[in-house]
C-alpha cells in the first residue's frame, strides 16, 4: 500500500462530514425516542427486529452478530441482558454442539410489536418526510452501491 495518504478534496470532506453529522444526529434521536417510547435500548430494538424479520424468530448467534456488524463480545453481553428481561432465549443448535440459536420470546415479540409503529413514525418524521420520492430513490441507489463496494473490500 502506498504510504502517501490520499487526502480528501474539500468537496469530498464536505460530503463526508455532512453524511456523518446527519447519521449521528438521526441515530441519536431515534435511539433516544425508542428508549423513551418503549423502554428498550436501540440495541434491544435492532436485535428484536433482526430476529422477528426471520419468520421463525430465530437466528444463529454468529449470523445475528454479523448482520448487525457487532463484535462477538458485545452481542454476548446484549443477549445476556435481553435474556434476563425475558425478551430472548438461547437454544442449543442440534446439528452443531458449539453453536446456539437466539430466539425472540413471546415477550420479545410483544415488545417489538408495540415499539415498531411508534419507531417507524419517528423515522418518517425525521427522515422520510425530508426527502422527495426521487431523492429517496437516489439515496437507496447510492447506499446500495456503497454497501456492494464495502462487501468487496477486506475489513
Amino acid at each position: 500500500m502506498d504510504p502517501t495518504p490520499r487526502w480528501l478534496t474539500s468537496e469530498q470532506t464536505a460530503a463526508w462530514d455532512s453524511f456523518i453529522r446527519m447519521q449521528e444526529k438521526l441515530i441519536g434521536r431515534l435511539s433516544r425516542r425508542v428508549q423513551a417510547d418503549s423502554g428498550m435500548s436501540a440495541s434491544d430494538y435492532i436485535v428484536l427486529v433482526k430476529l422477528t424479520e426471520t419468520g421463525d424468530g430465530r437466528l444463529r448467534f454468529m449470523d445475528l452478530t454479523k448482520s448487525v456488524e457487532w463484535e462477538k463480545s458485545r452481542m454476548s453481553h446484549q443477549i445476556a441482558r435481553m435474556a434476563k428481561r425475558g425478551l430472548v432465549a438461547k437454544e442449543e443448535c442440534p446439528d452443531d454442539g458449539r453453536g446456539a440459536f437466539i430466539v425472540a420470546t413471546p415477550a420479545g415479540y410483544q415488545a417489538i410489536e408495540e415499539a415498531a409503529p411508534v419507531h417507524v413514525e419517528h423515522v418518517r418524521r425525521l427522515f422520510i418526510d425530508a426527502l422527495t420520492g426521487e431523492e429517496l430513490d437516489t439515496l437507496a441507489r447510492i447506499s446500495n452501491r456503497v454497501l456492494a463496494h464495502m462487501e468487496r473490500q477486506p475489513d
